[in-house]
């Protein structure tokens, strides 16, 4: 008999079983493409876009290579974020019920002392930020050397937040024979330097590298003065209605007059703030996770691999700062073949943006108008209807221009 789902991946019967609880039957393609030389021992580069199983792409062959009876760090999961650690240790967790292997998590931000007398316990699994983790192995509370793995998530955050430095430091102290995998929905070119110097002919995975976004998302935006972005918001949200969203802004100090002004606008919102406010962040996604609230607003790191399957839209308040942090952001919805939405607002000197996120990302964004609580594509050749949310306001002579500025 042939078999079929993970057991064709060769992944224990406990582990098919606990997944088979879970509700996860069959790998994604990433999984599907992954794991098979993750298992072999093989270091991997694997690549695909947000939300389509990548965590579970590297824990299954991690936990195949543990020994549960060692009880010392066997892997290391390196992360970019405070969020996406306790995602991942809550995954390792579910998967690891009644297994006698034990998962730790060493963030930033949180109590050192606590995690120093955590690591008394002995966990075979640790998942970190890299400026925690190399802070405990200075202090020599935790020891390299017995670490057969190492997994990079989010590679081209931890880049981007200049962690990469540390993250080499850590493996300058690790057995050369260790296995390393690098997981990531964008691939930046300065990554490739890194590979060659610290893998060993890596299996490169890439799943569909051109379909950058989920299939199952619809994109949208409208237009808007600066001046009435938020209550764009607001009425998109009553007309949307969804059941959770997230909302990006691209500045972490303006997270706290953003929700003051959405509040005052009607809106049940919370903000996910910056590193200084560690324990206000776990508060506001067990809160948005339990559905206290509709809209959690966030910047693109505090937001950055959060898996939440009930957010069916996310809104763009701010347009990202480029294509890769488009694909980021709207990956937090339409995740594993789910339906998501994903809204811009942007000002008429912005629009141009958005016709370049369609090139590049070879995605079909919409411009949109509201009226009378409904969604409207706009006339040919007239834009949006004065007036109306979402309407061009700029006056005749300023719509003849290219949004570039040059005459028409």
């Amino acid at each position: 008999m042939s078999l079929t789902g993970f057991s064709a991946l060769r992944i224990d019967p406990p582990y098919v079983k606990r997944l088979a609880e879970l509700g996860i039957t069959d790998p994604s393609p990433i999984q599907a493409e992954a794991v098979p030389p993750a298992l072999q021992g093989k270091d991997v580069v694997a690549q695909s876009q947000t939300g389509t199983g990548k965590t579970l792409a590297y824990a299954l062959p991690v936990l195949h290579r543990i020994e549960a009876p060692l009880r010392e760090v066997q892997a290391l999961v390196l992360v970019p974020t405070r969020e996406l650690g306790m995602q991942i240790v809550q995954t390792l967790e579910e998967l690891t019920k009644d297994t006698g292997i034990r998962v730790q998590q060493l963030i930033g931000g949180a109590s050192i002392e606590r995690q120093i007398d955590k690591l008394k316990l002995k966990p075979q699994i640790v998942v970190g930020t890299p400026g925690r983790v190399q802070e405990l192995v200075k202090l020599r509370k935790l020891k390299l050397s017995g670490i057969r793995m190492v997994v990079v998530d989010e590679v081209d955050q931890v880049f981007e937040l200049g962690s990469m430095g540390e993250v080499e430091a850590l493996l300058k102290g690790m057995l050369r024979d260790r296995q390393m995998m690098f997981f990531s929905a964008t691939y930046p070119p300065q990554l490739q330097a890194v590979i060659e110097r610290w893998m060993r002919d890596p299996v490169y995975v890439r799943v569909n590298p051109s379909q950058r976004t989920s299939e199952t998302l619809e994109h949208l935006y409208f237009v808007s003065e600066e001046r009435d972005k938020i209550d764009t918001l607001r009425r998109l949200v009553r007309l949307y209605n969804p059941k959770q969203a997230i909302v990006f802004i691209n500045e972490t100090d303006d997270i706290g007059e953003a929700v003051a002004k959405l509040k005052y606008a009607g809106l049940s919102v919370e903000g996910l703030y910056g590193d200084s406010f560690k324990q206000e962040r776990a508060r506001a996604m067990q809160a948005f996770r339990a559905g206290r609230f509709q809209l959690l607003l966030a910047t693109d790191v505090a937001a950055r691999g959060l898996d939440l399957p009930q957010v069916t839209h996310v809104f763009n308040l701010d347009p990202p700062v480029d294509a890769d942090h488009y694909v980021h952001r709207v990956g937090r919805t339409g995740r594993m073949g789910r339906k998501g939405t994903a809204v811009s607002i942007v000002t008429p000197r912005e629009h141009f943006i958005m016709d370049k996120f369609a090139k590049s990302l070879g995605i079909d964004l919409q411009r949109k108008i509201m009226s009378h609580g409904k969604v409207f594509d706009p006339k040919p050749g007239r834009g949006a209807v004065a007036g109306e949310p979402g309407a061009d306001s700029r006056n005749p002579a300023e719509r003849r221009k290219p949004e570039d500025g040059r005459p028409a």
